[in-house]
């Protein structure tokens, strides 16, 4: 219902965008007489046309019919009206939904170059590296011709060469680097360290994929943390002990177990513990929930190899193994213990953030993609764009055939092989689409016996597939490819015209970014002979029929399967489409396979023989609706969630921003220190009457805060001859706050003693970094307990989203007075020295401050030194000087589900425990030491 209601809206946007299509065309001629000088000085014109006042709106139809007549002088290449509507579509922040062959990426150069005017940065996102280098530079060409920055932003990049990227007027880059970006400027502990300037304005090329498939999966960065290793040990040797549907439950198509109460009482008998679900116990149930994962749904030899006495991932999709890539949140070592190999460290999660709040950052948001319809609700609820279905340029006549469904695999394999022979020996491209490498490979293996030469893609290199797609299209070309290979580029009968001119330049040593002027050149004379070959190749493959797309099977969603499809019949081309289908398919099998067994045992066919009904294609359509229905709502209680630490995330966030900068930073920290006196005073007089008062104690607490400089007897004027005065709370509060003021005044003269003016400032900036950063980890840490148990609470007829609500906000809180005392007692306390040369002797540390000074040894440390140079001289505070570990990066795949990883930060630093004590390691701790005995049983509470 909500789609139909989304759609009413349609037609009149398409009206819209074809008048500005059209008043486009009326400035075409004007612009056509421009030389290539007074083209570029548009650009200029509408800079200072856009600083006076004049909105991106209304320089619209003007910057359009610039960037079309560009793209004609450069690429040869002038964008259809078509287009045009598109390109509009974008910049008034929707997704476009334009077939596949109608040109996306030339469109999106329009809008990129109005926005680009605007000076505050356009990011253009695509799903992988070869695509984001490749598009930055074909189509960066337009941009730098115009006189605009472009920039690109690669996986092994360096934040030098980002931040360049970043402050070019368009940048380049995938997904997963914009967001690893923005978390890394988020963990950076300079204002010189920073990259990126800002989320002004975005477009997504296969935005489908990017917001909605890869929405599932967090981006994380992770450090090393304490693996508790003995822990995974103990769960593994329970795991087989217990009786699946008996202590527990596994539910395949989701992928999670639940641990019924007959379980929980024979761990907590086993472990010796009274209540499995307290407080303490906590991280337990993690452990326990990933034990019974790597027993139920981790097979070895499926999902993942060992070898040589380590845990190696098999990728799904390809089948091969993914080194270096570990599974998170100690689901890798629980499989380490179930196969009796070394446990490594498991990681802790410095910073983290979903797609959907990323891409929520930024103040205007576009997309495009050739199937975004079926996604058209969830676009809206989520990210409130609108989905505008851009006519074609030319009309379709591909012929989608009816589904083929065969009893068994092995009589569908055979029928394609067949078909595939067939259309290869009468000269007809063929395009295999299959939905995992094993497959893909069976298929090769079938064609060499048939001696049909042909080509195999796994979406793993993107750049060598890139080159097969574009010449899939030739007279007989048969490839065998997996749904996500070779993406961004077009399958064009005869060949693709561009791809196959670029690659001749490369071959003769040339490069659109490095040798521009003769690249540029040689393009307009190489350009035409390429043409000539592929047309008259071109019109040999439409008389054989078109490129012929085949299905071998159906993929969970419809968008994919439609995406395959829509290889063939581009820009009004002939072409077929056709799925072949068995029983023993994965989709077939999870949904209903059953029932359509059953009517073919009925129908008493033989193998060989396939069926065309409707009753199946409805099945069929039924069961990717389930799917695609399920993991929309997966997507959204992933968002619900994160929405909680979303508002966390922004205040935190905030707060550092505000300290890098340096903004009232003396101001920051003596309100920290008010705040805290003030705490310690209202715990001291909660019980109302001054003789109840037990200032001595308060003496004692406060003492290990900061030198107190008063004594309480005065203030209360008692002495052995009299009693105590009446001392309200306001002016005991009001002593004790000047005392403190005092002695931080006191403490910025001692440290401007010894390491100059502006010390205190730098002290400060470092120590609430310090303590920021490591509370907020230890606070992602205990956020990610409460997640993993909260789903219980719906046991007690409780909404577990509203209790994490509240406790999450209770525990954010919590973490926020911590962060105060802590700041407080380090910055009176912490043992300072100037250090004139990198060489300085050790200075013991105050007694108390180990923590601090193992915290301060975490990550963030290493990049306190652009802070010092700040200073004029430089400060060394105890423990703040110490390498950043490797960090580890992990975020979606292309397909949206397999997590992609590697290292970053200081190679020389070990993986081991990360400095500072927080609960979860104390609490560890205590119980590693406890192991021997069991601890007495209390009063059971469940």
């Amino acid at each position: 219902m909500l789609s139909k209601l989304l759609r009413l809206g349609e037609g009149r946007m398409l009206k819209r965008l074809k008048r500005v299509a059209d008043y486009v065309n009326t400035l075409s001629d004007e612009i056509e007489k421009l030389t290539d000088a007074e083209l570029r000085a548009k650009t200029d014109e509408f800079k200072k046309r856009h600083a006076d006042g004049e909105s991106l709106d209304d320089l619209l139809p003007e910057a359009f019919a610039v960037a079309r007549e560009a793209a004609w002088r450069v690429l040869d290449q002038r964008p259809f009206d078509v287009q045009v509507m598109g390109a509009a579509a974008l910049h008034f922040g929707n997704v476009a939904e334009m077939k596949t062959g109608e040109g996306k990426t030339l469109t999106s150069v329009l809008p990129a170059y109005l926005n680009g005017i605007g000076g505050k940065g356009v990011h253009v996102v695509t799903v992988n590296d070869y695509l984001a280098k490749r598009d930055s530079e074909w189509m960066g060409r337009v941009h730098r011709f115009l006189g605009l920055d472009v920039g690109v932003i690669l996986a092994q990049m360096t934040p030098d060469e980002r931040r360049v990227a970043y402050h070019a007027d368009i940048t380049y880059g995938t997904n997963n680097e914009f967001g690893f970006d923005y978390l890394r400027d988020n963990m950076a502990h300079s204002l010189d360290d920073l990259v990126q300037r800002g989320h002004n304005f975005a477009i997504v090329d296969e935005v489908d994929s990017i917001l909605i498939d890869e929405a599932r999966t967090p981006l994380i960065i992770s450090g090393p943390a304490d693996g508790a290793s003995n822990w995974y040990l103990e769960f593994a040797r329970l795991a087989p002990l217990m009786e699946k549907d008996t202590h527990y439950e596994v539910d395949l198509r989701k992928r999670t177990v639940g641990v019924h109460e007959l379980g929980v009482e024979f761990v907590e008998d086993q472990l010796g513990i009274d209540n499995l679900y307290e407080a303490a116990n906590s991280p337990l149930v993690s452990y326990l929930n990933n034990a019974l994962k790597a027993k139920e749904l981790f097979n070895r030899d499926k999902d993942y190899i060992v070898r040589d006495g380590e845990v190696l991932i098999v990728d799904e999709f390809t089948g091969r193994v993914l080194y270096g890539r570990r599974y998170n949140e100690g689901m890798h070592q629980a499989i380490e213990a179930k196969e009796h190999v070394e446990i490594k460290a498991e990681n802790q999660t410095l910073a983290t953030i979903t797609l959907q709040n990323y891409f929520r950052l930024y103040d205007k948001l576009a997309g495009m993609t050739g199937t975004a319809q079926t996604e058209a609700a969830e676009l809206h609820e989520i990210y409130k764009l609108g989905v505008v279905p851009i006519p074609t340029n030319k009309p379709m006549v591909r012929a989608d055939q009816s589904d083929l469904i065969y009893k068994t695999e092995e009589a569908k394999y055979i029928a394609v092989v067949d078909d595939v022979v067939e259309r290869y020996e009468k000269g007809q491209p063929v395009l295999i689409g299959t939905t995992s490498v094993e497959r893909s490979e069976y298929l090769s293996r079938q064609f060499q016996k048939r001696r049909v030469p042909h080509n195999v893609l796994n979406a793993k290199f993107h750049e060598q597939e890139a080159t097969i797609i574009a010449v899939a299209g030739r007279r007989g070309g048969v490839t065998v490819a997996t749904n996500m290979a070779g993406r961004g580029t077009d399958i064009v009968l005869g060949g693709n015209v561009d791809f196959l001119t670029d690659q001749r330049l490369r071959e003769r040593g040339l490069d659109p970014v490095e040798t521009a002027d003769e690249y540029e050149a040689a393009w307009h004379e190489e350009l035409p002979k390429v043409k000539e070959e592929a047309s008259q190749e071109a019109e040999e493959v439409i008389e054989a029929g078109g490129l012929y797309v085949l299905g071998t099977e159906r993929h969970e969603s419809r968008r994919i399967d439609n995406q395959l499809r829509g290889r063939s019949g581009r820009q009004g081309d002939p072409g077929e489409s056709r799925f072949y289908l068995s029983l023993g398919d994965e989709l077939m099998r999870r949904f209903n396979g059953a029932a359509l067994e059953a009517m073919l045992n009925r129908l008493n066919l033989p193998d060989d023989v396939p069926i065309e009904a409707k009753m199946v294609t409805r099945a069929i359509k039924s069961a990717q609706t389930q799917v695609e229905q399920q993991n929309f709502e997966v997507r959204k209680n992933v968002l619900k969630y994160d929405e909680v630490m979303n508002q966390q995330r922004k205040v935190i966030y905030a707060e550092r921003r505000r300290i890098l900068e340096g903004e009232n930073l003396k101001e920051q920290a003596l309100d920290m220190v008010r705040d805290v006196v003030t705490a310690y005073v209202d715990g001291a007089t909660a019980d109302g009457y001054a003789e109840d008062w037990d200032l001595e104690s308060l003496w004692t607490a406060l003492k290990t805060l900061y030198p107190v400089g008063i004594d309480h007897a005065p203030l209360t004027h008692h002495d052995a001859d009299s009693e105590r005065d009446d001392l309200t709370r306001e002016e005991l509060l009001e002593a004790l706050v000047k005392d403190a003021e005092n002695a931080y005044a006191t403490r910025e003269a001692e440290l401007e003693e010894i390491a100059g003016e502006g010390a205190m400032r730098q002290l400060e900036r470092n120590v609430l970094l310090n303590v920021i950063d490591r509370k907020w980890r230890e606070h992602l840490y205990e956020m990610d307990y409460l997640k993993e148990g909260i789903g219980l609470r719906a046991m007690a007829q409780r909404d577990p989203l509203v209790e994490y609500q509240r406790e999450g906000y209770d525990m954010f809180m919590a973490m926020l007075d911590g962060m105060k005392e802590e700041s407080v007692g380090f910055l009176f306390n912490v043992t300072v020295e100037a250090a004139p040369s990198p060489q300085v002797a050790p200075v013991q540390a105050p007694e108390g401050l180990e923590e601090f000074a193992t915290a301060a040894a975490g990550q963030q440390g290493g990049a306190t030194t652009a802070v010092r140079e700040e200073a004029p001289s430089t400060l060394r505070a105890k423990g703040i000087d110490n390498q950043a570990p490797a960090l580890t990066y992990s975020g979606p795949s292309e397909d949206g589900s397999a997590q992609v990883q590697r290292n970053g930060g200081d190679a020389k630093t070990p993986a081991g425990v990360p400095a500072g004590a927080s609960r979860r390691e104390r609490r560890a701790a205590a119980r590693q030491q406890g192991r021997g005995a069991k601890p007495p049983k209390s009063v059971k509470r469940r």
